[in-house]
């Protein structure tokens, strides 16, 4: 009878043990999410932010596309209105795709790879996002200097190349600062990921 009973408590706090491993292998995957989705959340937020001030300066120049009265002006201000829409629309879409993997319920190896994937996507975005927005300053400088003081830039050579210089400077420093912000974020999440292995 104590055999039965030594048998019976022993699989009983086995079964317990079982339950009690799933419960911790549980709550770290959901650990693991949680700081996997706080990663990108603040990010996101900011390049929210950030998009509401380039459609508000797209809809300023569309708003007031009549005063650019040559066809480069025109086409600067174009250049700069799509810029200000199409750009925000690709980052937070591939934000919006790095945030919907499931790494908690996919494997291993599947998680890790389709990371790979939206990050490399997300990067590349930011690369050539940093690039074109010294053309978008190019463009919009002289677009907005038209619009709000009548000054065709184009016509000051001097005057427009000393800003664009400054703003490139600016542009410049802050697209890297920015860029190796995107990149310690997207290497801290594929770590977790890694740590789920």
């Amino acid at each position: 009878m104590e055999l039965e009973e030594l048998q019976a408590a022993w699989t009983q706090m086995s079964n317990e043990l079982e339950k009690q491993k799933e419960l911790t292998n549980t709550l770290i995957m959901d650990m693991t999410k949680e700081k996997y989705n706080a990663k990108f959340r603040t990010i996101t937020n900011y390049e929210k932010a950030g998009t509401l001030v380039c459609v508000a300066s797209a809809v300023f120049i569309a708003l007031n596309i009549q005063k650019l009265d040559t066809w480069y002006l025109l086409a600067c201000g174009l250049f700069a209105v799509l810029f200000s829409v199409i750009m925000p629309i690709l980052v937070l879409g591939a934000l919006k795709k790095i945030r919907q993997l499931d790494i908690v319920y996919l494997n291993y190896k599947e998680a890790l790879l389709k990371y790979t994937k939206a990050k490399t996507n997300l990067l590349k975005i930011q690369r050539y996002g940093s690039y074109a927005s010294i053309l978008y300053i190019a463009a919009f400088l002289p677009a907005v200097a038209k619009i709000f003081n009548g000054r065709n830039l184009f016509l000051e050579p001097s005057n427009l190349f000393w800003k664009l210089a400054v703003m490139s400077v600016f542009m410049v420093f802050f697209t890297y600062w920015g860029y190796g912000h995107y990149k310690r974020i997207t290497n801290a999440a594929e770590q977790l990921i890694k740590d789920l292995e």
